[in-house]
């Protein structure tokens, strides 16, 4: 008896996780996943701008400028960031993977994969931009002199956004810190 073929596009679309086909930081493709994911309907968002899930375009263009500057050998970058749902714009938590098919130009296209970490970790400050990438370095456990140099900031500047957020969540300590934005 041979085996039933293999269906890719089903599998594609209803991967228990969002996955997302890219061409030059355009949506070329996504699955069931992301459209529940970020509220928002197929004609909404294939052929759309990633910027459309950034909460500004200003993180949009710095976290565009990261990957470019952080792939690895063989194309791959992943991070914590918020997101935007389109249907309400509320801010999320989502862990996002990716693949550049070509790590020489990596955003010609790419292979992107989003989980929603809002079940475990809740948006519970108003952030500026600035914060957000901050506080999602230092729960990777990033120092302030990686955090700068990767941001392209200051240590010291690092340490006033870092006192902020301390001040946002009621911390004593950067650990006691990661824990609340960890918890939240």
């Amino acid at each position: 008896m041979e085996p039933a073929a293999l269906d890719y596009r089903s599998a594609f679309q209803l991967a228990p996780i969002g996955l997302v086909l890219s061409a030059q930081r355009q949506i070329v493709d996504c699955n069931e996943r992301v459209l529940a994911m970020f509220g928002t309907a197929r004609e909404q968002l294939v052929g759309q701008s990633f910027a459309v899930l950034y909460p500004s375009a200003a993180e949009f263009e710095r976290t565009g400028a990261r990957i470019v500057a952080r792939l690895d050998a063989q194309g791959h970058y992943a991070d914590d960031r918020v997101m935007r749902r389109l249907g309400s714009g509320e801010l999320f938590w989502c862990h996002v993977t990716g693949r550049a098919l070509d790590p020489a130009d990596p955003h010609a296209r790419g292979i992107w994969s989003f989980e929603d970490l809002s079940a475990r970790r809740q948006i519970s400050a108003d952030l500026t931009p600035r914060e957000r990438e901050i506080a999602a370095l230092l729960v990777e456990g990033q120092t302030s002199k990686l955090i700068g140099r990767r941001l392209g900031v200051s240590p010291r500047t690092v340490d006033i956004y870092r006192g902020r957020l301390m001040k946002k969540y009621q911390a004593g300590s950067t650990p006691e810190l990661i824990h609340k934005l960890l918890s939240a």
